[in-house]
């Protein structure tokens, strides 16, 4: 990393920048081990804005390790419901689970054990020892990778985990020992708020424009290089919307399997293409025909076709059930593939919220 040995002159620079002007964030309020860690999981794929109310409902109700460990399943997918990419509040608590266990119900001030905790990879391990612990080590996440790739020049594939190691291993020789919750704090908001992406950086705002390989430079808009991604696989699915014929109305729903997308939540019933569902039904009346809905995964889009129907009330196998609103308002969390039906339901069911 001899090469980029002039970037040292960064660190001093980036820290005063940050610690002049941060965001007050509430997990930078607090920013105990618990509350950092919550917050890294639920930045992952999700804005600042959008993570703090549920952030603060969160420590509202799961304050710590233990209440998290020990929480009712379908509350935590509750909890979580809207925020996405449901595997990580899964994981969240199986970690707490292994820290009651290994570690005395608290985050251990060490980067590998971190590590060894489900859901928490390099990132997340390295935010967590550098901003509760201070910890001098990396977190290299895809703004710092932007950061990075602009800084040195860098026209490889920021995807190629050879590219993302060397540029982490430049990371890791700039942490500071002394100031690293203000530095890798600093590469993510300067990527956030002044390097942003897929458009020119705001180099004219930036504090270490001087070190960079293409400050105003209109090479800047093209870094990182990414190669192109596959298209997504498309699926055509109808969602049936069954409500009962009685009062108060109830809705069916479905338990997906507990492996594989969207694994273990309620969700609407679908099948793929026009398919019926592999129940046998008693329709009240006509059918009617819903919006038409789309909703886009890492690596699958669903174009989603919504049918209403009134049923009589039917047994159900065990991994269907039909829910009131009650229900569904605090334990059943649906994803939000399902909004363009779901947030239909409280006057569907013939309440309000």
């Amino acid at each position: 990393m001899s090469k980029h040995s002039h970037l040292q002159g960064i660190v001093a620079p980036l820290c005063d920048w940050f610690e002049a002007g941060r965001r007050l964030l509430p997990w930078r309020i607090e920013p105990t081990p618990y509350r950092v860690w919550i917050s890294e999981i639920m930045l992952q794929q999700t804005r600042i804005e959008a993570v703090i109310p549920y952030f603060e409902r969160f420590m509202n109700e799961l304050p710590d390790v233990q209440a998290l460990a020990s929480v009712a399943p379908d509350r935590l997918m509750k909890l979580w419901e809207g925020l996405g990419y449901y595997s990580r509040a899964r994981n969240l608590q199986k970690a707490a689970q292994q820290m009651i266990e290994h570690y005395g119900g608290e985050l251990p001030a060490d980067y590998h054990a971190l590590l060894s905790l489900s859901g928490i990879g390099e990132y997340t391990a390295g935010a967590i020892a550098s901003i509760a612990f201070g910890i001098p080590v990396p977190a290299v996440d895809g703004n710092v990778l932007r950061v990075l790739a602009r800084l040195t020049g860098s026209h490889e594939d920021v995807m190629k985990p050879a590219v993302r190691k060397e540029l982490t291993a430049l990371a890791a020789s700039l942490v500071p020992t002394d100031r690293p919750a203000s530095f890798n704090q600093g590469l993510m908001e300067l990527g956030e708020r002044v390097c942003v992406p897929n458009t020119m950086p705001r180099c004219e705002a930036c504090p270490i424009a001087e070190h960079c390989a293409v400050s105003g430079s209109p090479e800047a808009a093209t870094l990182p290089y990414r190669a192109p991604k596959k298209p997504r696989r498309i699926e055509q699915r109808t969602v049936y919307v069954m409500l009962t014929d009685e009062h108060p109305r109830r809705v069916l729903l479905h338990k997906r399997p507990e492996e594989g997308l969207l694994a273990g939540l309620w969700e609407l019933p679908n099948t793929e293409g026009n398919e019926p569902l592999p129940l046998t039904v008693q329709a009240v009346g006509e059918s009617m025909e819903l919006t038409n809905s789309r909703h886009i995964f890492s690596h699958i889009e669903w174009h989603m076709h919504g049918v209403l129907q009134i049923v009589k009330p039917f047994a159900v196998p065990d991994d269907y059930e039909f829910a009131g609103l009650t229900a569904l308002l605090t334990d059943h969390a649906l994803p939000t593939a399902f909004r363009a039906y779901s947030q239909m339901l409280p006057t569907w069911l013939g309440e309000s919220k």
